[in-house]
């Protein structure tokens, strides 16, 4: 469980997944409605669950993940060491 290995209170959260990424201690699963769900220690990437929703891509690091959504926006969670803040370059991240 500590490791992102437990999704029982949200595993009917999961149906039609189309990908999975993994982070060292979480994972993201991005659905087919372009929804994503991450779970696993926040500091990792997961939470409880997170919810993107309109996501294209989503890419980890070994402690953060990032997510490209429909209109090029890029959104990243996790620890910010790791690259889970993208907010001081947020401006530099649209339209991609």
């Amino acid at each position: 469980p500590c490791c992102g290995g437990d999704i029982s209170s949200f595993q009917d959260t999961l149906r039609n997944v189309q990908e999975i990424q993994s982070a060292k201690r979480a994972f993201a699963a991005v659905l087919s409605d372009g929804s994503v769900v991450s779970w696993g220690p926040k500091g990792h990437g997961g939470s409880d669950v997170v919810r993107v929703k309109e996501v294209e891509q989503v890419h980890a690091t070994t402690r953060a993940f990032a997510a490209i959504s429909s209109d090029g926006r890029i959104m990243a969670w996790g620890s910010p060491e790791h690259g889970g803040d993208c907010s001081r370059v947020e401006s530099d991240l649209s339209n991609l």
